[in-house]
Formats: structure tokens, sequence, C-alpha cells
């Protein structure tokens, strides 16, 4: 089960990639691994010298109960505070943005891969529409 943030890679250029961990509660997990999430529009921001994802969606369980999670709260990521500290000195650089660009389980963990990210110009998305096109005329 993996889930990609499409449009990461058409709005942005990952200079590099972080691997982190999302503390999430019974039902969200359950929901995860069923592939029911989606990473439009989500972010990364640092607060109190901790990462937290924002706006990322996961749907409600079905057969949950009424303690049922809500579907776009913050989650925390778990990194070390060297790594914390790393990414918000990266993303505080002009046109920088943190990003998740997939969530996927490894040994039955959650694990999210978050991108320091340069935002793209218009003139950069049209150019990478026009390679694109180029490949599929090409196949």
């Amino acid at each position: 089960m993996e889930i990609i943030n499409k449009k990461a890679k058409f709005n942005y250029f990952i200079e590099s990639e972080i691997e982190a961990g999302i503390a999430l509660v019974g039902t969200e997990i359950k929901s995860l691994r069923r592939g029911s999430a989606d990473l439009k529009d989500t972010y990364i921001r640092i607060k109190n010298e901790e990462a937290y994802i924002i706006n990322m969606y996961i749907a409600k369980y079905e057969e949950g109960n009424i303690f049922n999670h809500d579907e776009r709260r913050e989650r925390k990521l778990l990194l070390h505070k060297k790594e914390i500290r790393k990414l918000e000195e990266l993303s505080k650089k002009d046109g920088y943005a943190l990003i998740p660009i997939k969530i996927y389980l490894k040994k039955n963990l959650a694990k999210v891969s978050v991108g320091v990210c340069r935002g793209k110009k218009n003139y950069d998305k049209r150019e990478a529409i026009k390679e694109r096109d180029l490949k599929k005329i090409e196949r």
C-alpha cells in the first residue's frame, strides 16, 4: 500500500527527502491500510520543535464506533530533534516548503516521505507538461 502525492512533483522541485513516522490512532491506521487517504493540499509545519502534518485526509473507518477519528486532524510526525531542526532550517529559506511525497507501510508501521521542496514557476510547469507530452508521442 502506497499513497503518492502526484501534485508534489508537478508543483515543486524536490531537493531532498527524509523518512518519518506518523502518530496515528487505531481507526486511522486501519483506514490507511485500506488505502483511503489523500495527500492533496497537504503540508508540514514545525511548531514548538515538533513536526505536524496538516490537512491530510484519512477517511473514517466504516466499522469504527463512536471513537472514530477526525478526518483532517493534525498528525504528529515522529522525528529526532536533530532532524526537526535541520528541516526547520531548510524550510526557512526563501521559496522552500516541507511537503509529504508519499505514505507507505514499512514493517506494519506507517511512514511518510517528507520532501524539502522549492516551488516551480509557471514556465517550469509548462516545460514539465511539454516533456511529458513528448514522451507520450515517442511511445
